[in-house]
């Protein structure tokens, strides 16, 4: 992986423990809406709209069974950054969504969020 991948949470999802309801994931869309709002920015980085449902496979193996909650930054191999949150068998990422804004800021040249 030479680039920079955020998983994202596919919205209109169900939980069991709420039956007949469908949600999204706010933190996703926060995200969603700073991807559509600089589009050419987006491009340097892949973006992966996952199902809410565990386990999540494919990001499970890259940061480990632990770490599915989302969003979630999976840097570059061999990078690092200053709002990395963890490590799994040397791939860094961010789990935290004021993070993953900064890194996004950082590494892809994004705008800051306004204080």
């Amino acid at each position: 992986m030479n680039r920079d991948r955020l998983f994202l949470l596919r919205p209109g999802f169900n939980d069991p423990a709420y039956p007949g309801q469908q949600f999204y994931c706010w933190h996703c869309a926060l995200m969603e809406g700073v991807l559509a709002s600089f589009p050419n920015l987006a491009k340097k980085l892949d973006v992966e709209r996952i199902e809410w449902l565990r386990p999540r496979r494919g990001v499970a193996a890259l940061v480990g069974e632990q770490n599915q909650s989302l969003p979630l930054l999976v840097l570059a191999e061999g990078d690092n950054s200053p709002h990395q949150t963890g490590v799994h068998e040397g791939r860094v990422f961010i789990a935290e969504k004021d993070k993953i804004l900064a890194a996004l800021s950082e590494r892809h040249g994004f705008p800051q969020p306004h204080p």
